[in-house]
């Protein structure tokens, strides 16, 4: 019984951590180019799972591959958007692209989607190479794992990315 007791805050602690990990927040790590410059190949980020998502918001999205893919949130839930002439288009006003690197979009235009509910269109920053909603489709809600903004490695790259 004395063994058992002595052992009952490092089960604690394991437990705290696991369901931590499990239900609010995750590591994962940055793969590829997509998101160049805000991000680069190899940076770990912290996944918070328990946030609001936001246009700009940087994502986690799960593929149909079970591949999780880093993305930028253009479109949300009802809106319309539409790629024509190199510009994003959301509910027919012009979006100012800030985040958008690339000189085109790796294609002139894009057909008006319209957003369900659930439905949100992501886009990585380095248009050119990214795939994503353009290719994708919209993403639902569901295949969304949370949003992230904070690199924690490598340390010279710590710190909030917008």
């Amino acid at each position: 019984m004395k063994f058992i007791k002595s052992l009952l805050p490092y089960i604690t602690i394991i437990i705290v951590v696991v369901l931590i990990r499990t239900f609010i927040i995750t590591p994962v790590r940055v793969d590829g180019s997509s998101m160049y410059p805000t991000l680069n190949g190899g940076e770990i980020m912290i996944l918070n799972k328990l946030g609001k998502i936001n246009r700009l918001d940087i994502v986690v999205v799960k593929t149909e591959s079970e591949d999780n893919i880093i993305k930028r949130v253009i479109g949300m839930p009802g809106e319309t958007v539409e790629l024509k002439d190199e510009k994003i288009y959301i509910n027919d006003e012009e979006f100012e692209d800030t985040y958008g690197f690339g000189t085109t979009y790796n294609t002139n235009s894009m057909p008006k989607v319209l957003l369900k509910d659930d439905e949100y269109f992501v886009m990585g920053d380095n248009r050119e190479v990214s795939l994503d909603s353009r290719v994708l489709g919209p993403i639902n809600k569901k295949d969304i794992k949370g949003t992230t903004s904070l690199v924690i490695f490598p340390f010279k790259s710590f710190g909030i990315k917008k």
